[in-house]
């Protein structure tokens, strides 16, 4: 005769329902067995952390400032972020983006503050020839140049737009914003 506890299913051990219990056999809960705590695996203890152990050194980040004082950003620099983001949108969105931005630059004024105007020509040089080389590539694409040279033009503006977005949060200015580069 079978003890209460032996059955051929596990399942008060791994905690999973088989089809005989789901079946309405009933069973005598098992009690853990009563023993000593074990002591934890060497993986599972903490190493203390000392106050006192290095000095602490300053922090660089990545594509940004050493220092922990807030930037301050021009007069405008919503607008300027929005293009950028619009710009960055370009490859997405097959260029609809980019004609937004596109419009949304020839039709405003530039900037006074010269932090915000360096930005806005490079947006506004950025988003021109990237129109003219779309332009370019799709008249292209019938002798199989088009595909490159819309590819090249799509990795270009990406990383304009990428590199303009680190430049304005970090309060700096595009160096040279009539350039073919960054």
């Amino acid at each position: 005769m079978a003890e209460p506890g032996d059955h051929d299913d596990l399942d008060d051990q791994i905690g999973f329902a088989s089809a005989a219990a789901l079946a309405g056999r009933t069973r005598e809960p098992v009690a853990p067995a009563a023993s000593e705590p074990q002591p934890l695996p060497a993986w599972a203890v903490e190493t203390p952390v000392f106050a006192t152990a290095a000095p602490a050194s300053p922090v660089r980040k990545a594509f940004g400032r050493a220092d922990a004082r807030p930037v301050a950003l021009p007069e405008g620099a919503v607008g300027l972020f929005a293009i950028y983001v619009l710009i960055l949108f370009a490859v997405p969105t097959f260029g609809v983006s980019a004609l937004l931005a596109l419009a949304s630059v020839m039709t405003r004024r530039p900037p006074e503050q010269d932090l915000a105007a360096s930005h806005f020509i490079y947006q506004k040089r950025t988003l021109l020839t990237a129109a003219g080389a779309a332009v370019l590539g799709v008249l292209l694409i019938v002798i199989n140049l088009g595909v490159f040279v819309l590819f090249t033009m799509a990795v270009w503006v990406m990383v304009r737009g990428a590199v303009g977005v680190f430049r304005l949060k970090a309060g700096q200015p595009i160096l040279k914003p009539l350039g073919w580069w960054i």
